[in-house]
């Protein structure tokens, strides 16, 4: 058995190597932002995009940490994030829209490689994000209407050196935020796969899988990657996708509801330095995810009882 002091050495060994992972993108990221912001080259970028972001309750700056996120990861996203001006409900929206796309690139390939088509897991995945922040800006009272953060950073606004050390500073401190959440969430998880608790919890949340639409079976890929995420997890899922006896539907309700909501305990947290309530950050793409997979599982059964209805009156 792995002794305790084995396991806390390889958790945090794993959080610093995490860590530094983290750093490499949240900190070219962040500045590469904040340097757009200061030259004024992001006027151009937004002005692009302002009618979609203002649907979505979005000043036109909300597009940056929006495509960073989707093109990179839910650390990119928190860097162009947090050198822009927003107002808390409007990060709310942003979280919750990166929360669900993020790092698409990578994380499509490995849902390709394990049980669904990359577009079908795209374009889910897309207007699942697209859906859940339309309906959330009216909760937040963030509405088209009512746009608080309209204005852009005034290019040069700030001598360079002033915008470099107020970057730094902030940077810092939001680093410094991350270690310490992602050092103490890689030494619970570690310590998690040591004792074997993964396989107890699975049995415990049961109910909840019939709650999500999903069949008992996929238990541990879900589990897999509600803790791990699709990058961090990729691995087990595509071998156990291959090894598991999973019908093709089960398959692909599983892949649509983790593609909306995985990596539960560390991507939400990642977005507490920023002041966030945890509310907003776990319950609305769970919902989401809820509500694609009984979505999938009303049109499975339309489907099936239109073939019936058509072969009995064919006969």
């Amino acid at each position: 058995m792995v002794t305790t002091r084995e396991v806390l050495r390889q958790g945090a060994l794993k959080g610093l190597s995490g860590f530094l992972w983290m750093a490499k993108i949240i900190v070219p990221v962040s500045y590469g932002t904040a340097l757009l912001a200061w030259t004024g080259v992001l006027d151009v970028i937004t002005a692009l995009l302002k009618p979609l972001m203002h649907h979505l309750g979005l000043p036109a700056i909300g597009a940056v940490p929006l495509i960073v996120g989707g093109l990179t990861s839910v650390y990119g996203g928190i860097a162009a994030m947090s050198v822009l001006p927003f107002t808390s409900g409007e990060m709310i929206l942003l979280a919750n829209f990166i929360l669900i796309c993020h790092n698409m690139i990578q994380e499509t390939i490995i849902q390709s490689q394990s049980g669904i088509r990359a577009w079908k897991a795209v374009l889910v995945r897309v207007a699942a994000a697209v859906a859940t922040v339309y309906v959330l800006q009216f909760f937040l009272g963030t509405t088209p209407q009512n746009v608080a953060s309209e204005a852009m950073p005034q290019a040069a606004s700030q001598s360079f050196m002033d915008m470099t050390l107020t970057w730094m500073v902030a940077t810092g401190k939001l680093c410094l935020k991350i270690f310490g959440i992602i050092m103490g969430i890689m030494i619970v998880l570690e310590t998690a796969k040591a004792r074997n608790w993964i396989e107890w919890i699975v049995k415990a949340v049961r109910p909840l899988l019939r709650v999500m639409g999903l069949s008992h079976r996929v238990g541990v890929l879900w589990m897999t990657a509600v803790a791990f995420g699709l990058a961090y997890g990729g691995a087990v899922i595509v071998e156990e996708a291959k090894n598991a006896a999973l019908t093709r539907r089960e398959l692909e309700a599983l892949h649509l509801s983790i593609g909306v909501n995985h990596s539960m305990v560390e991507d939400p947290m990642l977005f507490l330095p920023l002041g966030l309530p945890p509310f907003w950050l776990w319950v609305p793409r769970l919902v989401t995810a809820v509500c694609i997979t009984w979505c999938l599982s009303l049109g499975t059964y339309l489907l099936s009882s239109r073939a019936r209805s058509m072969s009995r009156s064919s006969s």
